[in-house]
């Protein structure tokens, strides 16, 4: 378990304040050490593996760290070469909301947190015995869509990161989408991506719209744009301006790439008055490449090459292996994400889905496309019995609930607390029960809480199904409610499938040790990877018919169609 308060210990103490003002460099923040005496010319530390010349020991004496930087918290974990996590730690940070609807970052606290997740994480490392020489590069997987700009002459931030959740655009793309009608173009046949609040591009926008001194940084040629992959890496290269780079699953996510030419396309950025010209835009490399991202500046691994970059969703599906079209995998978080692997051409959906670039490895390879679903509500729908219901006291206790009856007590709960997401892209829906009776409990509710996360993992397959023309054999999963044996149990009935859970569910970030492994070849086939994470599977199988199955899934399907509606256009629907 991740210990916060000492996390909070390894943050300096000069933090930025809350309106993103700069107090000082945050490459600063660390300082190098000195590398300790090789691990091979000490003498072995009892509990550390024997190292043998067989494959798998010989693995085990090299390292990969990966750098996780999320929505709440940021993280640094380093794997052996055998995909085993041997050391971590964990820092949340602080999150800005200054309106209804907003969700913003400050740049420089962003960053001092990973840089103090890695001084942590490293000395983890080292107490345990072993060496950071050993260290072969870092990984980085980042939270998608959240956008930074700064001044490229100084460094520094011009305005809080917006964060990918925030809503403030709502007004913005009904007028894009009129401008898009208007001009009889497919934004989305172009990028993958519809036009909504989530894409980099609307956000950078409003910034132009709203805030003077990004306007007038652009106007002079100064202002530079950026995901978090790309803010990061600057800021961890020591602000060395050749390192200002995304990768493409990043950069797949702005709506200024062409998803058929992964580069950007001039009419993309004509379609929201963007001079090419007056915008820094970061250059655009494959998630896996041992030159283009460069080497950590300072801190205990200062030299260390950063060799892969992938966005988070992208690097759960190379974590899951998920390297074959076809292959399917749903982190059930806050929300959910469901990335299905369509191989080496973009398949543009027709049925409620993104498309965007699943990774790319560089050298001959060439890139791999996905299809991508999202779930609105997921485990913050646990969240919400346990916060503003009372029903629980701790997340982990509603699969005990839900156990305590024996079903849903014919209660359907679409969870649509702001709309429903993919497939159904449905903005007036409001969460709603149906089939509440006097013999109702809490137990049932639960339970149907858990299953309406199942129904919709189903709707996203089903259109991913009929995008691709294929069927999916199997669905990996990770994520805290994976957690729950009876919300998996509930999953493979609802989608007719197994479902396989890793025990080791940290699969986004070993995407990105995966991706700098390759750089740096730990590892040159995805075949040589096949052993890694696979120890103590959980695969659970459909314990139900069919016909059983269909059953329930008509009627969640019947209780979507009617919670439509029930918000008012003049009470201001989400614009998804």
């Amino acid at each position: 378990m991740v210990n916060f308060e000492e996390a909070s210990k390894a943050l300096p103490t000069n933090m930025p304040s809350a309106d993103g003002n700069i107090l000082q460099d945050a490459a600063a923040a660390t300082q190098k050490v000195e590398r300790t005496p090789s691990i091979s010319s000490r003498p072995q530390r009892p509990g550390l593996p024997r190292f043998t010349t067989s494959k798998e020991n010989v693995l085990a004496q090299f390292f990969i760290g990966a750098i996780d930087q999320g929505t709440t918290s940021s993280r640094f974990i380093i794997f052996d070469g055998t995909g085993v996590p041997v050391a971590s730690h964990q820092h949340e940070f602080t999150q800005h909301y200054p309106q209804s609807g907003w969700h913003e970052h400050d740049p420089i606290e962003l960053v001092k947190s990973v840089q103090a997740c890695i001084k942590r994480g490293t000395a983890s490392f080292i107490e345990q015995g072993y060496d950071i020489d050993d260290i072969r590069a870092v990984g980085i997987t980042n939270q998608r869509e959240t956008v930074l700009v700064w001044d490229v002459e100084t460094g520094q931030p011009l305005h809080n990161a917006i964060a990918w959740p925030d809503t403030r655009t709502k007004g913005l793309v009904r007028d894009l989408k009129e401008k898009e009608k208007a001009e009889g173009l497919n934004l989305s046949g172009m990028t993958g991506m519809p036009l909504s609040t989530y894409p980099s591009a609307v956000k950078l926008v409003w910034l132009l719209q709203n805030v003077p001194k990004v306007k007038e940084a652009y106007d002079e040629g100064r202002l530079a744009f950026g995901t978090v992959d790309t803010w990061l890496l600057y800021n961890l290269n020591g602000k060395d301006k050749r390192y200002f780079v995304t990768d493409s699953t990043n950069a797949s996510r702005t709506m200024f790439m062409n998803l058929h030419t992964v580069k950007y396309d001039e009419k993309l950025l004509e379609f929201f008055d963007l001079d090419i010209n007056k915008l820094h835009l970061a250059r655009i490399v494959p998630s896996s490449d041992p030159e283009a991202y460069g080497r950590l500046a300072t801190g205990p691994l200062g030299g260390l090459k950063i060799a892969g970059c992938l966005g988070d969703q992208s690097a759960a599906l190379v974590g899951q292996q998920g390297f074959t079209p076809g292959s399917a995998k749903n982190t059930y978080g806050t929300g959910c994400f469901l990335l299905y692997n369509v191989g080496e051409k973009p398949v543009i959906s027709t049925h409620g889905l993104l498309a965007t670039i699943a990774y790319d490895f560089g050298g001959n390879r060439k890139p791999v496309y996905a299809l991508e679903g999202s779930i609105a509500v997921a485990g913050s729908g646990v969240k919400f019995l346990m916060n503003n219901m009372g029903f629980i006291t701790h997340s982990h206790k509603i699969s005990d609930l839900a156990a305590s009856v024996d079903d849903n007590g014919g209660l359907v709960f679409v969870t649509a607390f702001s709309g429903l997401f993919a497939p159904y892209w449905i903005d007036d829906a409001k969460g709603t029960i149906f089939g509440i009776t006097q013999h109702t409990q809490r137990g049932h509710i639960a339970r149907a809480t858990l299953e309406a996360t199942c129904f919709q993992t189903k709707a996203i397959l089903n259109a991913m199904e009929k995008d691709s023309g294929h069927a999916l054999g199997d669905l990996a999963v990770d994520g805290g409610m994976s957690n729950s044996d009876l919300c998996m149990q509930t999953q493979a009935n609802i989608i007719g499938i197994p479902v396989n859970r890793p025990a080791m569910r940290e699969t986004t970030a070993l995407g990105a040790a995966i991706a700098a492994g390759f750089a740096v070849d730990i590892w040159k086939e995805f075949n040589e990877l096949k052993a890694i994470n696979q120890k103590d599977r959980a695969v659970f199988d459909p314990d139900i018919t069919p016909e059983q199955s269909q059953k329930m899934y008509k009627k969640w399907s019947r209780a979507v169609e009617m919670c439509r509606g029930w918000l008012d256009p003049e009470e201001g629907g989400e614009d998804f």
